[in-house]
């Protein structure tokens, strides 16, 4: 049988038809004001996704490269930094700041917990010699979205920088309401973009500290970033990745006319459906059951089950690309992403695909009851997707 392709990882995540096609378009010059109208339109709608009145700079990276940029940009060899780590990222973070020779101060807590913003205050207070302090938002690895106002809050004394990648346009985040002065995002994700940009929004809180740093950089400059983006029309400092760029104007629009406080109510349906899907399946969730997860759903693999060979069964079976676990998770658990495009029977059809890989595996269940609990999630909601 024909399988239809669905793409439900927690990135990249499926591209509606209206920025695909936006790709094939004829490459235009980087340098023209036809371009720059583009480039202007895709600020301006990025501040609405955002939440804020920073500069935000666009460069051809992955979102890993924005982080690096955000390190070079702020610090000096030898500056403090405190760094949450509760999952994969979380840890990416720690290594790239020691690998930059920052000093760091980790706040480690196994995967799946949410960091406590008490301790993340006690660690700022016991040494004031820290700069900054870096959380994760949406944790992809584990699903589990960190609280990012109390994290603000607890950090007010220093800068704050928030990796955004996976939760960016799924999980609120009110950047400037919450005063947050560093957002690290992608395009692959919930922005419904290929691979290939990485964004950073910057306070002039953290403008100021990038203006006295001695870290060496080049590429990531953003003084150079800052020097194009106020040219008129707005410009990137070195080439831009032009196709991408057109297709991400394409994807925010799509996203400003749902309407942001929109977006985060359907990724809470979404993620809401996905773990009752779980549940109804007689599956643990692995990280808390909360609203606020609303990018990725994780779940423990039953006992007696290879985890690698469940995701393997599921996309070679039913043509749905879920994804297993990380690390120390790989074959334990399995996650399903719900950031961006993504509707109503999106979910069905992926705790449906579960259920059947399951019952194939021999895993004792009742065929339907999953799909049934995921279905009750949106009706009795009024989602008619």
């Amino acid at each position: 049988m024909m399988n239809k392709y669905r793409l439900m990882s927690p990135g990249p995540t499926p591209i509606p038809p209206e920025v695909s096609a936006a790709g094939a378009l004829p490459i235009i010059h980087h340098r023209t004001p036809e371009f720059g109208e583009v480039f202007t339109r895709v600020n301006e709608n990025l501040n609405r996704v955002f939440l804020t009145e920073n500069d935000i700079f666009t460069c051809a990276a992955s979102g890993t490269g924005a982080f690096e940029g955000a390190i070079q940009n702020l610090f000096s060899p030898g500056d403090k930094v405190l760094v949450v780590n509760n999952g994969n990222f979380g840890g990416r973070w720690v290594k790239m700041s020691r690998a930059f020779g920052l000093e760091v101060t980790e706040l480690e807590y196994d995967w799946g917990v949410k960091a406590d913003n008490d301790e993340v205050a006690d660690a700022l207070a016991n040494d004031p010699e820290i700069k900054a302090a870096i959380c994760v938002l949406s944790e992809t690895s584990t699903g589990t979205v960190n609280d990012i106002e109390g994290f603000a809050r607890a950090a007010t004394n220093v800068v704050t920088i928030v990796d955004a990648v996976s939760g960016l346009g799924a999980c609120t985040l009110r950047t400037d309401e919450w005063g947050v002065d560093v957002v690290v995002a992608g395009s692959q994700k919930a922005l419904m973009t290929p691979p290939g940009l990485a964004f950073v929004s910057v306070s002039e809180r953290a403008m100021r500290m990038h203006e006295v740093s001695r870290m060496p950089r080049y590429y990531f400059d953003w003084t150079a970033a800052k020097k194009a983006f106020e040219r008129d029309p707005a410009q990137t400092a070195w080439t831009p990745a032009v196709s991408l760029i057109i297709q991400l104007d394409v994807a925010l629009q799509q996203l400003i006319d749902e309407g942001v406080e929109n977006v985060f109510a359907r990724h809470v349906m979404l993620g809401r459906a996905s773990r009752e899907g779980v549940k109804g399946m007689g599956l643990e969730l692995f990280g808390p059951d909360e609203d606020p997860n609303s990018a990725v759903t994780a779940a423990w693999v039953p006992e007696g089950i290879d985890g690698k060979q469940l995701v393997r069964m599921v996309f070679r079976e039913h043509g749905i690309q879920v994804a297993g676990g990380q690390g120390a998770l790989a074959g334990r658990i399995f996650r399903i992403g719900h950031c961006g495009y993504f509707d109503a029977f999106d979910i069905i059809a992926t705790i449906a695909a579960t259920e059947l890989a399951l019952e194939s595996l021999g895993y004792p269940l009742e065929i339907g009851k999953g799909v049934g609990a995921t279905q009750r999630v949106f009706s009795k909601s009024g989602v008619r997707a």
